[in-house]
């Protein structure tokens, strides 16, 4: 099995804990946890299953240790990669950006030509918008650790069960 590549903000508390738990759930043998702090473009290119994780900031803004990274990703080529994306995000005091995080990171993989696998449901959140939905879904797994966080669990349970499936393995 090809190792997958979780990037992640260590600095960040909630973001660090969600990808020990990903990595823990898929298997810490299969995972790579690469601190998006310290990665560089190339840190990407061995991968072919990606998951890149993030909160959302202020009004809607990546974490400031998504920047170093930021510019050098887009110009990267992510045909054939499959990516997974996870955000966090306070829908009751930030309503009108509830993990925008997902989008601007789907968004990015996009751009670069990566496919964006992972999608979940935006049933069981009260928000206003977000920039993480696409076709009434998520870009990827929502998580609330301010308003839902018991339900945390079983939302990561149930999306990496379906982001190895859908990566194929």
């Amino acid at each position: 099995m090809e190792k997958i590549g979780l990037f992640y903000g260590k600095s960040a508390r909630k973001t660090s804990k969600v990808a020990e738990i990903l990595a823990e759930k898929i298997g810490k043998d299969k995972v790579d946890l690469v601190p998006v702090e310290t990665a560089s473009k190339e840190d990407l290119n061995p991968y072919k299953y990606l998951i890149m994780g993030g909160a959302t900031w202020f009004d809607g803004e990546l974490p400031s240790y998504w920047d170093e990274i930021l510019p050098d990703v887009e110009t990267l080529s992510m045909k054939g990669k499959k990516v997974a994306i996870y955000g966090l995000g306070d829908q009751a005091s930030y309503p009108e950006n509830f993990v925008d995080s997902i989008g601007l990171l789907a968004n990015l993989v996009k751009h670069c030509g990566g496919e964006i696998v992972g999608y979940t449901s935006t049933e069981g959140y009260e928000y206003e918008r977000s920039q993480a939905e696409e076709e009434g879904q998520f870009m990827g797994l929502a998580l609330d650790f301010e308003n839902q966080e018991a339900l945390n669990e079983k939302r990561i349970s149930d999306w990496v069960a379906q982001i190895l499936k859908e990566f194929g393995i």
